[in-house]
């Protein structure tokens, strides 16, 4: 089969950031608000980026500071203390003075409103510890136990908190346990945490529109997105369900018209018409309809007119009819009239891992999410495919989204992690070129900038029911298929069916759902 994928489920990019494990300096970290652009080079297949500030002057690091010291893990500071004896009462709380002064210095700067050492006794006395001393004293733990995943979901709620001294001191903590070329957290740790620099340093968006591809040339078409493709079975699956439905509801059809709300390489449809050419009593006559932005061409090399002449050329070498007609214009903004229905054929609608970018009721009044589904039905379709993430980003506030995302990409990374060695040069342009650029996006952007809205099924099937469609169960068939293409692949994945619809998983974690309606 050609591997040529539709670039949503994650977006391909051209480079995004190469974060090795380092040594931090020992200059203060000047200002984390200055940071609104990257720095991207072309020295390596790895695609070296570096965060920089607005100046342009330097790379953009974070670094170990006075007040940012580190902990040993039974919770004291690692700088030398005074040698106190232990029977002394006194020298108790001078101790513990000492490591207020430290814990103050770290969350609320030197000149912070918490209670001056010599106010200790009282404190101590009276049990009546502030609130940000506790805080304080839990990041020390969390710190000590040198758990990376549990030091970037505090470096989150720092983010949320809107903390940046807090975000500082756990920042320096975690650079040098997150490497683009270490286990899963520690890659995706990478990418999440230069999300979280971004988000608190006002440039998501900025970040996330310099990651646009460069319009690729020859072999190097798609190449990253081809890796993805054949060690993962998350595009094929989506891919055969979709017509597998497609293909049923069309069964005694002699006219089919496909509108392809995203066409991209227009690859899902090869093994269609091969199949439809092998149908008893001759193959119907097949028009595809193919949807897509025309800033997408740098993911093909070219317009939709290259989708076109390759369908056509299939379909004349299995001798099926067949028309092809690009509409390059982005999905919401499809309008009825620039779909070339016509009486007698047969309507089917493909909404291929796209939905979740078209914009609802939470971010703009016209609601186009919803509209493009009435739409759909106005058609009178035999059938309806959605293939979708099954996460829960969309309206989730900032740090359910974070730790949503966390969960979701880590299952991702975990499975790459079992398909393509460490060492595997091209694994980390997989990861960068096909997945960070929407991890960046997720957690960095808001409002009409964050275009990674995913929802659940559930919400999906509220959606279509309103608009007036029935589900349309998958069939035995189709299930079976997808059986035996999961076999091929590691046996971590998992396939459940559940109301008429089908779920693929990593450990039983669901990654993507697949479902039709009529």
């Amino acid at each position: 089969m050609q591997a040529s994928e539709k670039p949503r489920l994650w977006d391909a990019s051209d480079r995004f950031y190469n974060l090795p494990a380092k040594e931090l300096e020992s200059s203060h970290w000047s200002s984390i608000t200055n940071l609104d652009h990257l720095s991207c080079s072309d020295e390596s297949s790895q695609g070296n980026c570096t965060l920089e500030s607005s100046s342009g002057s330097a790379p953009y690091h974070i670094n170990d500071s006075p007040s940012t010291k580190r902990f040993s893990p039974d919770g004291s500071p690692t700088s030398k203390r005074a040698s106190v004896p232990d029977s002394c009462a006194q020298d108790h709380l001078n101790e513990l003075e000492l490591k207020v002064r430290e814990l103050e210095t770290v969350m609320l700067g030197p000149s912070s409103d918490m209670p001056h050492t010599g106010d200790i006794n009282f404190l101590v006395g009276s049990g009546q510890i502030s609130q940000e001393t506790e805080t304080c004293n839990e990041l020390m733990e969390i710190v000590s136990r040198r758990d990376l995943k549990e030091i970037l979901i505090a470096c989150a709620k720092a983010v949320e908190d809107n903390d940046t001294l807090r975000f500082e001191w756990l920042v320096s903590e975690l650079r040098p346990m997150v490497s683009v070329s270490g286990d899963p957290i520690q890659r995706l740790s990478a990418y999440m945490l230069e999300g979280l620099i971004a988000r608190l340093a006002c440039s998501g968006s900025s970040i996330y529109k310099a990651l646009k591809c460069k319009e690729p040339a020859g072999a190097e078409l798609l190449s990253y997105m081809h890796i993805l493709y054949e060690i993962c079975p998350y595009f094929k699956f989506g891919y055969m369900s979709a017509n597998g439905a497609i293909a049923e509801a069309m069964k005694d059809e002699n006219i089919i018209h496909i509108i392809d709300f995203q066409i991209a390489q227009g690859s899902q449809w090869i093994t269609l018409i091969q199949a439809l050419a092998a149908r008893p009593g001759g193959p119907p006559c097949i028009r595809i309809t193919g949807i897509d932005d025309l800033g997408s061409a740098y993911a093909r090399g070219g317009g939709l007119e290259i989708v076109g002449q390759r369908l056509s050329r299939l379909a004349e070498a299995c001798r099926v009819p067949f028309q092809f007609h690009a509409c390059g214009v982005p999905a919401s903004e499809v309008e009825i009239g620039l779909l070339p229905i016509r009486a007698g054929e047969a309507v089917a609608v493909n909404f291929p891992l796209m939905l979740h970018h078209i914009p609802d009721e939470s971010v703009c009044s016209q609601n186009h999410r919803d509209r493009l589904i009435r739409m759909a039905k106005s058609l009178s379709p035999r059938v309806v495919t959605l293939v979708e993430q099954e996460s829960n980003t969309n309206t989730a506030p900032f740090f359910s989204r974070f730790l949503e995302t966390l969960n979701y990409y880590m299952a991702i990374f975990e499975s790459i992690d079992m398909a393509l060695p460490r060492e595997h040069k091209e694994r980390v342009n997989v990861e960068q070129h096909c997945l960070a650029r929407d991890i960046v996006n997720l957690i960095a952007c808001e409002g009409i900038e964050r275009v990674e809205r995913h929802e659940l099924l559930g919400k999906w099937r509220l959606r279509f029911i309103m608009a007036g469609f029935n589900p349309y169960p998958l069939s035995s068939f189709v299930n079976a298929t997808i059986k035996s293409l999961l076999s091929s692949y590691c046996d971590k994945y998992t396939l459940e069916e559940r109301d008429g619809a089908l779920y693929l998983g990593w450990m039983n974690r669901p990654l993507v759902a697949s479902c039709a309606w009529r």
